[in-house]
């Protein structure tokens, strides 16, 4: 049980820290006119230490889980059917659904999205499939959603990075620009936001935009395709 005390003593430290970096938000806000920017990067650092702690209680969930037992086993209260699904073409095209937009990144890469990714290409794995790998790929990260939800519109302040963090290594041997090309979209919706993410071999990059910009697959070019 010690080394189960010291991890939850960890878990202790790292909250209170996070709600240590919640004060300094409150100073901000407290007489007088907020810098933006300072506004921004404290917010960012704020999110970054409940990100950590929230990282943190994963793997504690799945270390302590009672019946499951060992460090990276799938825990009892899995959140891979509630973080999104992972399915692959028939023919070689990878596609990760994420039941969320890409987060706010102006200052750092969202650590949360690239373990949720490895984590559904675990669950991917553990049903006994076989992850493809690319020697180049493209990358295409679609976000569907209505221009009353989201509010960050601008694509370098999105946190597409934690996408390519996660795959690097597991999917494809780097992610530098030789390796893998990335393409940002957006898909204007009345329905369910949704993060739709598409890796496939570079040399059919032609073929999925033929597709994804043709009349009848618009729309539904996610739905019902999967093998």
């Amino acid at each position: 049980m010690n080394d189960a005390r010291q991890d939850l003593i960890h878990i202790q430290e790292l909250v209170g820290t996070a709600f240590s970096a919640t004060g300094s938000l409150v100073a901000l806000t407290d007489g007088g006119q907020m810098n933006p920017n300072k506004l921004q990067k404290t917010l960012e650092q704020t999110m970054d230490y409940f990100e950590r702690s929230t990282l943190e209680l994963r793997q504690l969930c799945e270390r302590y889980a009672p019946g499951v037992g060992g460090f990276m086993h799938k825990p009892i209260l899995s959140a891979v059917e509630v973080a999104g699904s992972v399915e692959e073409f028939g023919y070689g095209w990878l596609h990760i659904m994420l039941h969320t937009l890409l987060p706010h990144c102006r200052y750092q890469t969202p650590g949360w999205l690239s373990d949720t990714i490895r984590r559904l290409l675990d669950g991917y794995e553990a049903c006994g499939k076989r992850l493809p790998f690319y020697s180049r790929a493209l990358l295409v990260i679609d976000e569907h959603t209505g221009i009353e939800g989201r509010h960050i519109f601008d694509q370098d302040n999105k946190g597409w990075k934690a996408v390519s963090n996660a795959i690097k290594g597991r999917l494809i041997p780097d992610d530098d620009q030789h390796t893998l090309a990335v393409t940002l979209l957006s898909t204007r919706t009345e329905g369910e936001e949704r993060c739709h993410i598409t890796l496939l071999p570079i040399e059919d990059a032609h073929d999925f935009f033929s597709a994804h910009s043709s009349d009848y697959a618009s729309g539904d070019f996610y739905s019902g395709q999967w093998c």
